[in-house]
C-alpha cells in the first residue's frame, strides 16, 4: 500500500502546484479496498501499482465530491476538505484527482481506461440518484440495490475486472465477485450507521437518516411496522433527531430483528462473491470478503 502511496504523490508532483499536496495531506486515504482487490488477483507489478493508484485517485475524488454534496464536516474522523479548504477548492481537487487518473490510465493498455471510466460514469450517477432518493422517504429496496451498486460497487467491481485481465483470468467471474462483494460492503456500512458509535464510524451514529439516506435497514423496517407506524418513520425522516425519536426507532429495530434480517442479505450477497470465483481457490479474496463481514453486529 506504501507503494500506491508513493505513486499517488509522484503522480500529484508532477502538476507542480503545491496547494495540491497541502489538501491531499488532510485526507485519510483508508483501507484501499479496491487496491488490495486487485492485487489478490493479479499480484504485484509495475502496471498493476499504477492502475490501482489510478483507482484510488479516482476513488479520493468521488469521496470529496460526496462530502461536498453532503455537506459533511467528518471524513474518517478527521476535517473533511471541504470544512477544512472550503468548498471551491474542495470540488477543484476532485476534479483534478478525476483528470490527473484518466490521464495516466490513457498511457495504459484501453481495455482498462474503457472499463474504469464506464465505472466512473456510473458512479457519478450513482451519486445523482442518491440525491434523487434522498428527497422522499424511499420504500423501493431495488430503487436503493441500483443505487448502491452504482454509487459503491462498480469501482470495486472495475477493480477486479482489471486485475482478471492482468491475471489472464476470466473477467466476467471477477466483475461478478467484485459487484456483490460492493453491494455487501454498503450494506455492511449502512448497518454500522446505525449500530456503530460515534467513535467508531468517524461520525455521529444514524447520520445517514438524518441526511436524508433511506438505507436497506430502514426499508426493511418501514414494512415491518403498522400504519400509523409508518406515518410516524416517514416525519423523523432528515429529522435532527431527539433522544426520544432515536430511542423509538433503536426499539423498532430491536423488536422486528432488521439488523439481523440486514446481515442475512450482507451474506447472500458474500455468498454470489465467493460462489463466482470458487474455481480459482483463491484465498485472499475469500479473506477479503470475511474481513468485511465478520465483525460483530
Amino acid at each position: 500500500m506504501e507503494a500506491i502511496d508513493d505513486l499517488i504523490k509522484q503522480f500529484l508532483k508532477e502538476l507542480n502546484y503545491e496547494p495540491i499536496l497541502e489538501m491531499l495531506s488532510n485526507v485519510r486515504s483508508g483501507k484501499k479496498l479496491r487496491s488490495k482487490l486487485l492485487l489478490a488477483i493479479a499480484g504485484e507489478s509495475k502496471e498493476s501499482l499504477k492502475i490501482c493508484a489510478a483507482i484510488e485517485l479516482i476513488h479520493l475524488a468521488s469521496l470529496l465530491h460526496d462530502d461536498i454534496i453532503d455537506e459533511s464536516n467528518l471524513r474518517r474522523g478527521s476535517k473533511s476538505v471541504n470544512y477544512e479548504f472550503g468548498t471551491k477548492n474542495a470540488l477543484m481537487l476532485g476534479d483534478i484527482l478525476y483528470s490527473k487518473a484518466f490521464y495516466e490510465l490513457s498511457q495504459m493498455n484501453a481495455r482498462f481506461a474503457s472499463i474504469i471510466s464506464d465505472a466512473v460514469v456510473k458512479l457519478a450517477i450513482g451519486e445523482l440518484m442518491d440525491v434523487n432518493l434522498s428527497k422522499n422517504f424511499n420504500t423501493d429496496k431495488e430503487k436503493y440495490l441500483t443505487m448502491i451498486y452504482n454509487k459503491t460497487a462498480v469501482l470495486i467491481e472495475a477493480s477486479a475486472k482489471c486485475g482478471a485481465i492482468l491475471a489472464g483470468y476470466d473477467e466476467s467471474s471477477f466483475g461478478e465477485y467484485g459487484k456483490n462483494l460492493g453491494l455487501a460492503f454498503q450494506m455492511v456500512d449502512d448497518i454500522l450507521d446505525i449500530k456503530g458509535d460515534d467513535k467508531t464510524l468517524g461520525k455521529p451514529a444514524m447520520a445517514d437518516f438524518k441526511e436524508g439516506k433511506t438505507t436497506l435497514p430502514y426499508i426493511y423496517l418501514f414494512e415491518n411496522l403498522d400504519k400509523e407506524e409508518k406515518v410516524k418513520l416517514k416525519n423523523l425522516f432528515r429529522k435532527d433527531l431527539n433522544e426520544e425519536e432515536n430511542l423509538w426507532i433503536k426499539t423498532r429495530f430491536k423488536e422486528k430483528e432488521i439488523l439481523e434480517k440486514s446481515v442475512l442479505e450482507v451474506k447472500k450477497y458474500t455468498k454470489n462473491a465467493i460462489d463466482a470465483i470458487d474455481k480459482y481457490s483463491n484465498q485472499k479474496l475469500k479473506d477479503i470478503v470475511k474481513a468485511i463481514t465478520d465483525r460483530d453486529f
